[in-house]
């Protein structure tokens, strides 16, 4: 479960009372994890980056209705998260193409990669988020708060202004529908190894 500290909070009633650095340390605190979470939704690095900018701006004018008693992370990804959504209903767009790799989530990566594991894990991360654009926004939130930054159901509600059975109900048809993708994907796979000539002159010797 996601706290606010004591600090954190001294930084946020400084920061009601004019402090614009306060407000600064509050950003550079949480600026991963807000861009993070926009590039996970939206897949694209300027984009993401505007949405991050346009999540602190509406922030810091809100910041009087921000209520102490709840983490000021999940406050932060509530109105990134709602701003993707926003932004993927007027796009009305799948997920561009993954021409750039998505770096994978900073707590699974190790300081050195070998070169084989770095193009497996390249190849695994596209998959995942070519996966994640068949979904619709709501649930590419749900799963991306879920599982990329380990909220519980109560906090994913909270964030996305929903309930929690709403969230489980979310969860459960996205995995679904990722479990179907992933079956879709491994059938392609097999049938085109079958199809391969190289495979079938060895599997006929």
């Amino acid at each position: 479960m996601t706290e606010s500290l004591p600090n954190e909070r001294q930084l946020v009633t400084r920061a009601l009372g004019g402090d614009q650095q306060a407000f600064a340390e509050l950003v550079r605190a949480h600026q991963n994890a807000v861009y993070n979470l926009a590039y996970r939704m939206l897949n694209d690095r300027t984009e993401a980056e505007d949405a991050a900018q346009e999540t602190f701006l509406r922030a810091y004018s809100s910041l009087d209705r921000y209520d102490p008693e709840r983490p000021f992370r999940t406050w932060l990804l509530s109105i990134t998260s709602n701003h993707c959504i926003d932004k993927l209903r007027k796009r009305r767009l799948t997920w561009l193409s993954l021409e750039e790799p998505l770096p994978p989530h900073p707590a699974l990566t190790s300081d050195e990669v070998e070169p084989e594991e770095a193009v497996i894990q390249k190849e695994r991360d596209a998959m995942i988020q070519a996966m994640l654009a068949d979904l619709s926004p709501e649930y590419r939130a749900a799963v991306v708060l879920r599982y990329w930054y380990d909220l519980s159901y109560d906090e994913i509600a909270t964030t996305l202004n929903t309930t929690e059975s709403a969230i489980k109900s979310r969860l459960f048809r996205a995995r679904q529908t990722l479990a179907d993708k992933l079956g879709e994907k491994n059938a392609d796979s097999r049938q085109a190894t079958q199809n391969n000539p190289k495979f079938r002159f060895a599997e006929g010797r």
